[in-house]
């Protein structure tokens, strides 16, 4: 985790959620984490079983010049991510995982901007498959960030951690190798399985995704 509001509400979530795998949203107190307020958001399922946003912090509202509250959060992504993206969400959901996902966003004059976002489960009546929690920062802040709207973005790096002691390794390599096949190979110049490194770790190269496998934090 780079950005300090990543790390803010990560650690947050971990102190709330207790022995849990996930903690309540009516556990939630936005005073506590004041620091990545502007930068948090909460998703949750729409009729199509897709995610909007059900709430967005200012700051990441203005990095998309727009009001980020009711849009869908699964249609940001290039059709390329989309599946990856999907095989993500339910990790996090069904599994309990937690998602720490960089990537490059763009706009309309082809700028672009490199983002850290992390998606964590959030039990809403009893079960959580409807809310996630999380946050996205930009790693850097061109001084066109909040005036050229980001219009597509694009996934670059991808890490699963397992909060817990019990070994999720199994799985992880389960939904990795899914997000793996979901990317489209034909316009990549990089070979695949070659080695590079994300969030300080060893990963391997698929296509514009660099993967790392699995492990706990």
């Amino acid at each position: 985790m780079q950005m300090p509001s990543t790390k803010t509400l990560y650690t947050y979530w971990n102190t709330i959620r207790g022995s849990r795998s996930a903690p309540d949203r009516r556990d939630i107190d936005p005073t506590r984490i004041r620091e990545a307020l502007a930068n948090t958001f909460i998703l949750e399922t729409d009729g199509a079983d897709k995610f909007s946003f059900r709430l967005a912090g200012s700051h990441l509202c203005t990095s998309y010049c727009r009001e980020l509250k009711g849009r869908s959060f699964s249609a940001l992504w290039h059709d390329r991510d989309g599946d990856a993206m999907d095989t993500l969400l339910r990790a996090v959901t069904e599994d309990h995982a937690v998602a720490l996902v960089t990537f490059q966003g763009t706009t309309a004059l082809q700028t672009k901007v490199s983002f850290e976002t992390i998606l964590m489960p959030l039990r809403h009546n009893g079960s959580t498959h409807t809310r996630i929690l999380g946050a996205m920062t930009a790693l850097d802040e061109p001084y066109w960030l909040g005036v050229q709207p980001v219009l597509e973005q694009r996934i670059t790096g991808l890490r699963l951690i397992w909060p817990d002691e019990i070994s999720a390794e199994e799985t992880a390599r389960e939904v990795l190798a899914s997000v793996v096949n979901d990317v489209d190979f034909a316009h990549s110049s990089t070979p695949s399985g070659l080695p590079t490194t994300v969030f300080g770790r060893t990963a391997r190269r698929y296509a514009h995704l660099a993967v790392i496998d699995g492990g706990r934090n």
